[in-house]
């Protein structure tokens, strides 16, 4: 029958509504597979849906609906479900007649309150969670629950699914490939699969039939409804149904479909033999789903809903058809509480009474003992990326490192989180941004190239490979075991070319014979010679390679896959010591660490290792880091690290003998400032800095009263925390001292004044203030500002304001403080310095943070006159102010911003940030301003009054966090983004954290 014969109205729903039920409401339609739905609001009540059928559908089929219903009502304990509502008669299934004719069923059911599960964003590991959860207790609530139409044949019953073997013509031979893989591995696992226990489930927990509740930060799956589907089936069908929509939109779908699996475990316990078919049976339930599209776009071309999951289940078939099935079995059992391989006991157990020397896996070799090596994350040893990276430094390392232990070898790595694996071949984008494999899964020896290796077992050789350019390993050679009740794997990496193929696939070997040596660099995939030994209990899909590296959320699945070699062995150097828990260092803290020293994030993070613009946690993953300024030129940048460890080994002193680093480093910073800002003196740090400042101030001035920004920030020590509004008005605070004088936070978006004219109406707040001091029968000392404020949310100061401010200052005989702390060294872009954006010289500049680039060390310039006068006959001395070291960290820092030209690089990839961001502001009106210059930016997201949003703030930085990117919040009403990274922040760089931006900002609780 024509479709359009087919459909009910609104209005006929309505009408129906009221002569069978005699409710009056409004009906707006649903989407349904066969049944016509309506969504039926009613005033001041939750409301109904109301269920129209094609005509002559099989009242049986509706009656086992009905019943089901009705048994889950009483059974269900702790489950919301859709209550059977009777009609006027006392039906619960009415009939009706329709314009053409034809007989239909008519069902009322209780309308189930909260969002639709396609409509929830972002759906996170805890709502997946639920999921499962709540798909177990509808499960365990129908145990004992049957009907004859629950044995119907039906198309969309994963048991049946075979029947899609017929349509596979419907598909091009990319498409029809993955079917026909997926239906082979289905029909030849029925043998078990057909063993497997049978119950009534709901079948059908799609993305249009899960209500989640309204709660945005933590939503939690509250039903599941439209019980159409539901059948009598392997009841591991019923989660490989919630799995196989719920993991869509995920680049990830193994990873997405564990938490569902894990929460249906919590409430209906799998057994190990289902959890053997729950791959088979998602990619099943999809391949069901993209054949019935196939058939409907020609039966029913104008139903949109029967073609609303064809695009998103064709891409998980495809990704799925790259997981690992073994794989993907072994995570679904370490979810459920069982051995992640069934068999990684039964290795232990065995392993435990082997016993093996080193001999026997070199004989060549005479030594017995090894000595462990450090190559983790965050191991002193290996050092500088920059020299891990050098295969001739790395190479003496090791050869200077055996010379310390000529009686042993070198050993170690299983479990290691590492560093060294920098190749993009290393990385994916997961489900929350990049990941990267660190974890090391066996165990290297570290011995010269075309030392012999030799077989520990007898084994058949099942993958040999000769290729120098394989990155993972160079040449591989990969032994089977067999032994009572199991088989197992030993791979030796690393080897020569030549000797890696010289046992081929098929050979056996015997306990004793050798099987190969090790390759030198250039043909062992390009890393200084050593075996790379591991023992695997599956091959998974491999055919001639195996990870020897692998995700760190994956660890407890590959542990098992990937036992410790050290069982072999019983090396008391290989046993893991392991490193101190978060939750360990977070308790020490709050024992003996001020409750002042805050932790960033909800979930702090520890971090052992940075590299340009990159921070690495102990497990080695990588964050973005786009707000540590204090990296000014990258993390450990190595020109900067050489020349700190060069002149540590030299010399260390203080500024009271002559050295040529001071001058060097005085001599940089000349070079960028101008010629009136001639005189340097040195000091540790920012807040050091303008304390000097201050000093300065009231010995060349004879004056102390200082004008001050709201919100500003200068400093730590006592002084500056009485020149900073952000510490003394803030929490904890007192209030402005006698002698500090605060104008209004120049804000052109939110502040006092927005109009055009703000520079003017902001410069006269500050001869307000110098009106104030005078009243006092006081002078002004000095007026102190960053060019851009940091702590006040990033806030470019109005054009002309500085200036203006400057000349008023000092026309009341004020000095004129630039704090650049933040804002200097290239990081503007533009200019050098912040207050070069603004065309005005200070008296006095201070320098901190970006100058040390993490190293503390900071300058204060001023002119000469000021110099003079502050020479007053009380020395100045900094013990560690201007020593060697420091000055030959800063004057490197300098050198390396105008060497790589990072200035330039700023301006660059500052405007195309500023540029898209403006772009996004678009697309999310939440952002109600983009400001800033250079690398120093910020974002501050308001709602439609202008009110602070600080809550979806401090969201957006947590959820970036999730994704690898670190950002930090700032402003007095913390609802200002701040973006200020080292500067040698890329294109791509900014590329990614815009693409994170736009998809959290997309998320429901951005969307206030």
């Amino acid at each position: 029958m024509n479709y359009d014969h087919l459909k009910i109205s609104n209005q006929q729903a309505e009408e129906i509504l009221f002569k069978l039920f005699h409710i009056q409401g409004k009906a707006t339609a649903l989407p349904g597979e066969l049944d016509f739905n309506f969504r039926i609001k009613v005033d001041n009540e939750i409301g109904y849906i109301l269920k129209i059928s094609r005509p002559n559908e099989n009242e049986n089929y509706l009656d086992f609906q009905q019943q089901l219903l009705q048994f889950v009502a009483d059974h269900g304990k702790n489950i919301i479900a859709p209550k059977v509502i009777t009609d006027i008669n006392g039906n619960v299934i009415s009939k009706i007649t329709d314009d053409f004719g034809k007989e239909r069923q008519v069902r009322l059911l209780s309308w189930v309150s909260g969002r639709v599960w396609s409509g929830v964003n972002p759906q996170l590991d805890d709502l997946r969670y639920s999921l499962g959860e709540q798909c177990g207790l509808l499960t365990q609530a129908l145990q004992g629950f049957d009907h004859p139409e629950a044995h119907r044949k039906f198309d969309w019953d994963v048991a049946q699914s075979l029947w899609t073997k017929a349509h596979v013509e419907l598909f091009n031979d990319n498409e029809k490939s993955i079917v026909k893989y997926f239906q082979n591995l289905f029909e030849n696992s029925q043998t078990t699969y057909s063993t497997l226990r049978k119950g009534v489930v709901h079948n059908d927990a799609n993305d249009n039939n899960v209500i989640v509740s309204s709660d945005l930060v933590h939503p939690k799956v509250e039903a599941v409804i439209d019980y159409g589907d539901a059948v009598y089936t392997q009841i591991i069908n019923d989660i490989a149904v919630a799995c196989a929509y719920a993991i869509m939109n995920h680049n990830d779908p193994l990873e997405a479909s564990l938490p569902i699996v894990e929460g249906y475990n919590s409430s209906f316990k799998l057994q190990e033999e289902e959890l053997a078919h729950l791959y088979d049976a998602i990619a099943m339930r999809l391949v069901i789903s993209v054949t019935k599209s196939a058939i409907n776009k020609i039966a029913e071309p104008d139903n949109a809903y029967l073609l609303i999951s064809e695009k998103p289940a064709w891409e998980v078939l495809r990704k799925w058809r790259h997981v690992s099935a073994d794989f993907a079995h072994f995570s679904f059992r370490d979810v459920c509480g069982f051995e992640a391989h069934p068999k990684s006991k039964s290795f232990k157990d065995w392993a435990e009474k082997q016993s093996f020397e080193l001999n026997d896996l070199f004989p060549t070799i005479d030594k017995q003992d090894l000595h462990h090596i450090d190559l983790s994350v965050s191991s002193k040893w290996i050092g500088h990326q920059e020299e891990f990276n050098d295969l001739d430094v790395f190479q003496f390392q090791i050869d200077q490192f055996q010379k310390k232990h000529p009686e042993k070898i070198i050993a170690g790595g299983y479990l290691e989180p590492r560093a060294l694996y920098t190749s993009d071949a290393y990385d994916k984008i997961g489900n929350s941004g990049k990941e990267s494999r660190t974890i090391h899964l066996g165990v290297d020896f570290w011995l010269p190239s075309g030392t012999a290796v030799h077989a520990l077992f007898d084994g058949e050789v099942v993958i040999a490979v000769n290729d120098a350019g394989n990155k993972e390993y160079g040449g591989l050679v990969v032994l089977k075991h067999k032994t009572d009740g199991f088989n197992f794997y030993t791979l030796y990496g690393h080897l020569s070319a030549e000797s890696a193929i010289r046992p081929s696939v098929g050979d056996r070997i015997k306990t004793g014979e050798k099987i190969g040596e090790l390759g030198n660099s250039t043909e062992n995939g390009n890393w200084v010679p050593h075996l790379h030994f591991q023992i695997m209990l599956s091959l998974l899909d491999y055919k001639t390679d195996f990870p020897g590296v692998a995700y760190y959320n994956q660890i407890d699945v590959w542990k098992r896959i990937c036992p410790n070699p050290n069982l072999l062995f019983k090396s008391e150097a290989l046993q893991k010591t392991g490193t101190v828990p978060n939750a360990d260092l977070i308790h020490y803290r709050k024992q003996h660490l001020g409750k002042s020293l805050s932790l960033q994030y909800n979930e702090p993070i520890k971090m052992v290792r940075g590299a340009g613009q990159y921070l690495m946690d102990q497990y080695g993953r990588k964050y973005l880091d786009t707000v540590n300024n204090v990296a000014h030129v990258g993390h450990e940048n190595y020109a900067v690290v050489k020349a700190g460890q060069e002149q540590m080994a030299l010399i260390n002193t203080n500024s009271r003998y002559l050295h040529d680093n001071i001058n060097d480093l005085a001599q940089e910073l000349i070079e960028t400032l101008p010629p009136e800002l001639s005189v340097l003196h040195f000091v540790n740090s920012g807040s050091e800095a303008n304390e000097l400042a201050i000093r300065m101030v009231k010995a060349a001035t004879g004056e102390r009263d200082i004008i001050a920004s709201e919100v500003g920030y200068h400093g730590n020590s006592n002084m500056c925390i009485d020149i900073s509004s952000y510490k003394f008005d803030g929490k904890g605070g007192t209030g402005a001292p006698e002698h500090t004088h605060v104008f209004p936070l120049p804000d052109a978006f939110r502040g006092k004044y927005r109009s055009k004219d703000s520079a003017e109406k902001y410069a006269e707040e500050v001869q307000k203030q110098i009106d104030v001091v005078h009243k006092k029968g006081r002078g002004v000392g000095a007026f102190i500002i960053e060019p851009i404020i940091s702590c006040g949310g990033q806030v470019e100061l109005p054009e002309g304001f500085l200036a203006k401010a400057y000349e008023k200052v000092r026309a009341a005989g004020g000095l004129c403080i630039s704090d650049e702390v933040q804002t200097g060294c290239g990081r503007m872009g533009k200019t050098f310095w912040g207050f070069q954006l603004h065309d005005v010289v200070p008296d006095i500049v201070t320098i901190g943070k970006p100058l040390g680039n993490g190293h503390p060390v900071a300058a204060v310039a001023c002119t000469r006159e000021i110099a003079d006068k502050f020479a007053n006959g009380m020395e100045y001395f900094n013990t560690f102010g201007g020593n060697p070291v420091s000055c030959a960290i800063g004057a490197e820092v300098i050198r390396t911003v105008k060497r790589e030209n990072l200035q330039e690089n700023a301006l660059k990839i500052g405007t195309f940030l500023k540029e898209e961001l403006h772009k996004l502001a678009k697309e999310f009106p939440i952002i109600g301003d983009v400001r800033g210059q250079g690398l120093f930016l910020g974002i501050e997201l308001v709602d439609a009054e202008m009110n602070p949003l600080a809550a979806q703030t401090d969201y957006l930085a947590d959820r970036m966090k999730d994704h690898g990117i670190l950002m930090s919040t700032d402003g007095p009403d913390h609802n200002v983004l701040k973006i200020k990274p080292p500067i040698i922040f890329t294109k791509a760089n900014a590329e990614e954290l815009l693409f994170y931006l736009r998809k959290i900002m997309a998320e429901d609780f951005m969307q206030f």
